[in-house]
């Protein structure tokens, strides 16, 4: 293979030399459990203390608001479904259409199992209207709001300060899903009063199976994973030493350049849109154009299948996707771009691009040689077009 272009970052990143180096101690001869009561154990715990405070700086919360899991997926169910059990089936849960399934699904477990459930619709760029949302919530004893920061699929940031407003207006729990804006964009749960909050490290340069989950001093759950002490209860098993320092290295990174790094993604991925708009006929960019992440494209390319772009462009070493990973295996379009209400003539080619700190503008210019080409070829095979009866999709 030519080269490898890396345009998936919102599925995974890779891991920063930094962080693995920071974690290297704890995979040799920092290997005590830091539960342990012996020396050998405690300074091993004394540097997950320190990470906690590490991470807890980057939030801008206590560092026993923190609480180590083992992904964002660990983390958004531990969010539901505990503070479900903790208020019973009289808890009313308010989410959106265009969740990431970590979210989706345990709130339609929820709802099978006799909970009132609202996911609330999105408009054209994957907005919601926070009207809805005061509809939802009016009259509602114990109410449990899960909306995430920003869409994984899109980049679409969500309006999560005024959602915080309105849900402290109405009583209500807010849990956000913040898998894709940590290390991209400011989190800072003193501006944004949310009640949970969840992350992954993998999204950032740190290593997959490390996560968290902010909770607020006085936020009531129930603890997900029993089974022991640690994390002050609410968390059981033993702490992964090794990832947990990693994560608190990539917090490091991301804050020091997270400003510059916004910067130059927003002009890579404008580069990028740009030129697919200008190569590329019969397009359309899906998202919110004004309230996105600097790093997330997605665009739909009408009359051809995005599974079929993906293939073609990995055969030329080119990574991108065509929603959300964990959706990946199934042929159906994507639930976020069906809840846009985009047209079923391009809601089956819709692709994702999503860059990183280590993407060039030579990785943008080597995607923009070799995707017209591979767009042209798939319209040539495809027995539909602009001409096409449109029945012929329903």
């Amino acid at each position: 293979m030519e080269r490898i272009v890396y345009f998936d970052n919102n599925a995974t990143t890779r891991v920063a030399p930094e962080v693995r180096d920071a974690m290297m101690p704890f995979l040799g001869e920092l290997y005590g459990n830091p539960s342990s009561m012996h020396a050998f154990g405690g300074q091993v715990a004394k540097h997950l203390a320190k990470a906690r405070e590490d991470v807890a700086a980057f939030l801008n919360c206590s560092p026993e608001e923190i609480v180590f899991t083992s992904c964002a997926t660990e983390s958004d169910n531990t969010a539901i479904r505990g503070t479900a059990e903790y208020f019973g089936h009289d808890t009313k849960i308010v989410t959106t259409a265009v969740e990431h399934p970590a979210v989706l699904q345990p709130c339609r477990r929820l709802k099978a199992l006799g909970h009132n459930v609202v996911e609330l619709p999105v408009d054209h760029v994957g907005q919601i209207d926070l009207d809805n949302l005061r509809d939802e919530l009016k009259g509602t004893k114990n109410a449990l709001v899960s909306v995430m920061w920003a869409n994984n699929e899109t980049g679409t940031v969500f309006p999560i300060e005024q959602v915080a407003e309105i849900c402290r207006e109405y009583g209500a729990v807010l849990h956000t899903d913040a898998v894709q804006v940590a290390g991209k964009i400011p989190v800072d749960v003193k501006k944004v009063p949310v009640d949970m909050l969840s992350m992954s490290g993998h999204k950032f340069h740190a290593p997959k199976g490390v996560g968290l989950l902010y909770v607020r001093k006085g936020a009531r759950l129930k603890p997900f994973m029993l089974g022991g002490h640690q994390e002050s209860g609410r968390r059981a098993g033993t702490e992964n030493v090794p990832y947990i320092v990693g994560l608190a290295k990539a917090c490091e990174l991301a804050a020091s350049a997270m400003r510059d790094e916004a910067e130059k993604l927003t002009v890579l991925r404008d580069r990028l849109e740009a030129g697919i708009l200008a190569k590329c006929p019969n397009v359309r960019i899906n998202g919110d154009k004004n309230h996105r992440l600097p790093n997330t494209l997605n665009v739909s390319f009408e009359y051809i299948e995005g599974e079929a772009i993906a293939y073609h462009l990995s055969d030329l070493g080119i990574c991108i996707s065509t929603g959300s990973a964990c959706a990946s295996g199934s042929l159906d379009p994507s639930h976020v771009i069906r809840a846009m209400g985009v047209p079923f003539i391009a809601v089956h080619g819709s692709v994702r691009f999503s860059l990183s700190r280590y993407n060039t503008e030579d990785d943008v210019d080597y995607v923009l040689e070799k995707l017209p080409p591979v767009i042209r070829n798939l319209r040539d095979l495809s027995p539909f077009g602009p001409d096409s009866d449109p029945t012929t999709f329903k």
